[in-house]
């Protein structure tokens, strides 16, 4: 037997989604990848400063100006204990939750239509941490440097550089959005 929604359409799967509208089968949702982003920042006199690393061997941007920690976050795992996770594995400085600012999430994509296309990044300022950031993942970063925010080296990622704009700008949402089509 099929079931339909309020509107007489049925699922792919024969079944209605909770809001009455045709429902998909679990296999044919897009799968949202969440991970964490660090904004390492610091007052140079009266300049906002941030801290980013260079990308290399990554597969991912590689010769981009990225944030210094980010990374997925793992099963089980909470945003704000990754981002201090990747602050860790990635800087060698300890980052307490409660230093974490919680500054936007970012609901983005690349358009390319994969299952695995869609990311939700979490963005945490952070402006007090134990240790001296180093590069500890070496065939991953090439370099790692503080810039003044009004200053950024090119190029940047671009949906980093976006957050890093609103950022200095104080123009930044609780919910920001990159690269979905706008409607006509």
């Amino acid at each position: 037997m099929t079931t339909t929604g309020r509107d007489g359409t049925a699922g792919r799967d024969g079944t209605a989604g909770q809001d009455g509208t045709a429902g998909q089968a679990v296999g044919d949702r897009f799968r949202v990848v969440p991970a964490s982003y660090v904004v390492f920042l610091r007052r140079d006199g009266d300049r906002d400063q941030v801290l980013l690393q260079l990308r290399q061997g990554t597969g991912f941007m590689d010769g981009h100006w990225a944030a210094a920690a980010a990374g997925h976050v793992e099963r089980g795992e909470s945003a704000t204990q990754a981002a201090c996770r990747e602050a860790a594995e990635e800087l060698d400085v300890v980052v307490a939750l409660a230093d974490l600012e919680p500054i936007t999430a970012m609901h983005r994509t690349q358009g390319t239509g994969d299952p695995l296309d869609e990311r939700v990044d979490f963005f945490f300022a952070c402006r007090r941490w134990s240790g001296e950031p180093r590069i500890v993942e070496r065939h991953k970063s090439a370099a790692l440097e503080w810039f003044d925010l009004a200053a950024l080296p090119d190029p940047v990622v671009p949906h980093e550089r976006l957050i890093l704009a609103a950022l200095r700008d104080r123009t930044l949402c609780p919910v920001t959005t990159f690269g979905f089509h706008r409607p006509s």
